[in-house]
């Protein structure tokens, strides 16, 4: 057993809050995460922050809501708000497949334990704390809040959601890496301000009555379709879409208005992509590194376990993939640390008990998209592209890759690293050129041959998404032949370094205008090349994606055109049964399925034929169940 010093973490009770002297609280902080005080969990950033501003903050992590409430009464009433996040995911992801069938941990829970927070877990609490303190100030933010801060598509319900202010009762909420809205929302409510005052905080969204008067802002605005006009109108909903991830993603925004139920939602633009120091700033605040004492005998925490020798390199994605919400939250634009800040955590890490010369993970949302940034700011001012190389690389970015060349090198200089290893995805079409002097310039090559050779743990994991150009489009991801590229130099750095690792392709199956001639295709073309699927991922329509806007719609939010998606859970297990094809209990459905849409070449692709393969056997009536992971 070992011996903590309490008032190393932000205080979880009363008598922890004791040992610092604090007998109120500036902040209450309520996640439904355990508390791990480590700068990838969002809880802690924000309580360290509140922290170095010279406030009382204390946090509750993972509140019982079934019993009589007293972990949202344990510190009473604080002096400036309550702060609610559901945690580092959203609760309905945390707790469903793309099935819709619950999971059996939490990945966010000590010994990976189901249980410990509601469905809607946000809602929940604020429902809760304002039950109890009606009259205390209610601030929400993380992933749940951030990205249902409009009408959205709740998959799990299958119905559109009006933004999460109207259910949760909330008084404000901070969208995104929240830290430069909560920074001033703190000061001001600390100068005497009423949180009724604060409108005019950038990276925040409030309501009010449908019937009060309200002036144009600073910023302009944007007039969303009302709430109720979605939900009697789904091309009305997709086509709000275009705006929200529009403003999201520009330099200068403006103000997003839309009305639901008797309210009125004003959501301000986001503020400037974080300078280097002010993303220093943010991973520099004195972590332990580590989880609560209190969950010691609990078991380890398995999202913990998974990062805790990673460092995380900067913020934001400008890949602009339709169904990924990173850009959504944390924004297109990248924010990178210094070269400073993250040797100074590779530092740290070495000196924990239980490291054993390895750093899992130097990245980031994409990992090979540090220092990259516009030529010339003026040009990224004025841009509304939602992907900086879709449907082909800006000529205005900076995609020079010796900066996180340097990076890899210093850290494999440290004399008690042994290896640092890159779990983060690659996107691969930033650095695969025909143009040698351009890959010399960029350091390409160069690039490719460092991570295969020093930063691969017998397996690179890349997701090139789908094989079907009409599918990747609507991904905005690029041509499947850039993974035939790729699969090339890899091989080819192998056999030049004496290696044998293997290149593991991800994909998705179900996604908008996917069908099951696609999947079959995607199998036949993965088979060629001499993959042997085994996990996979079914799409999942989570909230803020375009992806998830043509799923429920029907409609590309862009074109405002028809665009097929498989809706069924028959189809979703269908689609995702070719990636299985080599398993005895798919191959004959696989083959009645093939017939029926006439592509019998893909059928001699996949199958092999002869009177004792079960292919013969007579066709099952319904698709087969779905293997693999999801």
């Amino acid at each position: 057993m070992h011996t903590y010093d309490l008032k190393n973490w932000l205080p979880t009770t009363r008598k922890e809050a004791e040992l610092r002297g604090w007998d109120e609280m500036d902040v209450v902080l309520i996640t439904g995460d355990a508390y791990v005080d480590h700068p990838a969990f969002g809880a802690a950033v924000i309580g360290r922050l509140i922290e170095r501003e010279g406030f009382r903050v204390a946090i509750v992590p993972q509140p019982n809501w079934q019993d009589d409430l007293r972990d949202f009464k344990k510190f009473g009433r604080p002096r400036l708000f309550f702060a609610v996040t559901a945690g580092n995911m959203d609760s309905m992801v945390n707790h469903y497949t793309a099935n819709k069938r619950l999971r059996s941990n939490d990945a966010y829970t000590p010994g990976g334990a189901k249980g410990f927070r509601p469905d809607y877990a946000l809602t929940v609490y604020c429902n809760i704390l304002k039950s109890l303190y009606p009259d205390v100030p209610l601030v929400i933010g993380g992933v749940e809040a951030s990205l249902r801060r409009v009408t959205h598509y709740d998959y799990w319900s299958d119905s559109l959601k009006p933004g999460i202010l109207i259910d949760s009762h909330a008084d404000l909420g901070i969208y995104g890496m929240g830290e430069l809205a909560l920074l001033e929302l703190l000061h001001e409510m600390a100068n005497g301000k009423t949180i009724d005052e604060l409108t005019g905080i950038r990276q925040t969204f409030f309501s009010r009555n449908k019937s009060d008067d309200f002036e144009k802002s600073v910023w302009g605005d944007i007039h969303l379709a009302s709430h109720e006009a979605c939900l009697s109108d789904k091309k009305t909903y997709a086509g709000n879409f275009r705006h929200i991830e529009q403003e999201s993603n520009k330099a200068h925004a403006v103000r997003l208005i839309q009305e639901a139920k008797d309210k009125r939602i004003f959501i301000n633009p986001p503020f400037p992509t974080f300078t280097e120091a002010q993303i220093d700033a943010s991973f520099d605040l004195p972590y332990t590194r580590m989880p609560h004492p209190k969950y010691e005998k609990r078991g380890e925490i398995p999202a913990y376990t998974m990062i805790r020798h990673s460092v995380n390199l900067h913020r934001g994605c400008f890949g602009g993939c339709s169904f990924c919400t990173i850009s959504a939250h944390q924004g297109k634009f990248v924010a990178s640390r210094s070269q400073r800040s993250i040797l100074a955590e590779v530092e740290k890490i070495t000196q924990m008990d239980d490291f054993k010369g390895y750093i899992s993970d130097l990245g980031g949302p994409s990992a090979n998209m540090y220092k990259m940034k516009g030529r010339h700011q003026q040009i990224c001012d004025n841009c509304r592209r939602p992907s900086c190389i879709f449907p082909n690389i800006c000529s205005n970015l900076n995609t020079d890759h010796h900066p996180l060349i340097e990076i890899y090198k210093a850290v494999d200089s440290h004399p008690k690293v042994k290896k640092a290893f890159i779990g983060s995805g690659l996107r691969y079409d930033l650095f695969l050129t025909d143009d040698k002097e351009l890959s010399d310039k960029m350091g390409y090559d160069e690039f490719l041959r460092q991570v295969v050779t020093r930063h691969v743990s017998g397996r690179l994991k890349v997701a090139p998404e789908h094989t079907s150009d009409k599918v990747l489009k609507a991904m905005r991801k690029p041509s499947f032949q850039l993974f035939h590229k790729l699969k090339k130099k890899f091989d080819q750095i192998n056999a030049e370094a004496g290696l044998k690792q293997q290149l593991i392709p991800y994909f998705i199956s179900s996604h908008p205008e996917s069908s099951l001639e696609d999947m079959a295709d995607l199998a036949a073309q993965t088979k060629e090349l001499g993959f042997k699927l085994e996990q996979v991922q079914d799409f999942t329509p989570t909230p803020m994606t375009v992806a998830t806007e043509i799923y429920y719609s029907g409609y590309d939010p862009f074109t405002l055109k028809p665009v097929f998606t498989a809706r069924s859970q028959t189809e979703k297990q269908a689609q995702q049964a070719f990636f299985f094809w080599y398993k005895p209990e798919n191959q004959a459905w696989i083959r009645n399925t093939l017939d029926r849409i006439g592509r019998p070449d893909l059928t001699a692709k996949l199958l092999k034929t002869g009177k004792n393969n079960t292919s013969w056997k007579k066709p099952h009536p319904n698709p087969p169940h779905k293997s693999g992971k999801t």
